[in-house]
């Protein structure tokens, strides 16, 4: 057959009003396809939104935090599912079988698993971290030398933000041993320099009684001066303990350090400083003075 027959048939098939037909309908069912998808997405999607909201709002901070990472985690498992359905089906359209791409995707899936252990290693870690919950986002952690703020917690790597501004992407497989920051409560300590030409007990019960007025919106519970924590040469050492919201113990030592100065200024409590003494000796003899 020549060229020019070819060229014929070509033709007479794409002004055939049965191919339009076909190629129309093709269209249609891909772009019904691709529509129905996605708002199945959208609808599993808020529907997961609602289910979390409903379940966080009696639940304690803790318990909600870590619903919103599972809830963002089956989000992600119903993206990643419902667009893959979708490519195959639109595959189906085009006339590709279904049943040999499977069965060698999974052959190619069997082989590359081989050769990613470590994403799969990565996969089932993140979900372990999630579900004995290890930590969720919005938890302070530290992992290694890295410590911050959880942002995402995704299959494969977690995102970490350091107050310093650095974003950290750690796989999941990496994630050995974790510092959570974030589980309980957290407590603030400061110890208060006295020094011994002041009367200590003194000191200690202006500062116990002036805490009682101290407000912070971070306290669980109010200061507690434990009392002297130790003796070095020219001063003693206060404790005063605080419990607090996880994670904020920084911010409550800093209140108490400011609180504590203006107290002990406005009782006259001079706190210790570096000093010297100088000794001038008389070589003439005599009174030291100069006599």
């Amino acid at each position: 057959m020549d060229i020019q027959a070819y060229y014929k048939d070509f033709a007479a098939w794409i002004t055939s009003q049965t191919t339009w037909e076909g190629f129309g309908q093709s269209v249609l069912r891909i772009a019904v396809i691709i529509i129905i998808g996605q708002v199945i997405i959208w609808i599993a999607n808020k529907t997961i939104d609602r289910v979390v909201i409903n379940q966080t709002s009696n639940r304690l901070v803790l318990q909600t935090r870590r619903m919103t990472t599972v809830g963002k985690l089956v989000k992600n498992i119903i993206s990643y599912a419902g667009y893959f359905i979708i490519g195959m089906l639109v595959l189906g359209e085009f006339g590709v079988q279904l049943a040999p791409l499977l069965a060698g995707a999974g052959v190619i899936g069997l082989a590359i698993g081989f050769g990613a252990q470590s994403l799969v290693k990565d996969i089932i870690t993140g979900f372990f971290i999630i579900f004995e919950d290890q930590f969720a986002v919005g938890d302070v952690i530290q992992t290694g030398t890295f410590k911050g703020t959880v942002e995402v917690i995704g299959l494969r790597a977690t995102r970490i933000h350091s107050w310093t501004g650095e974003v950290h992407i750690i796989p999941n497989g990496m994630i050995n041993e974790v510092t959570n920051f974030s589980m309980h409560n957290s407590i603030a300590f400061i110890d208060v320099s006295i020094g011994y030409e002041e009367d200590a007990e003194k000191a200690i019960s202006i500062i116990r009684r002036e805490l009682e007025r101290f407000e912070n919106d971070n306290l669980v519970k109010p200061p507690e001066v434990l009392g002297i924590q130790t003796m070095l040469s020219t001063e003693v050492k206060v404790r005063v303990t605080a419990e607090c919201l996880p994670n904020t113990q920084p911010i409550v030592a800093r209140a108490l350090n400011a609180y504590i100065k203006k107290v002990l200024d406005g009782h006259g409590i001079d706190i210790p400083y570096p000093r010297m003494v100088t000794y001038h000796r008389n070589e003439r003899g005599g009174d030291p003075n100069g006599a």
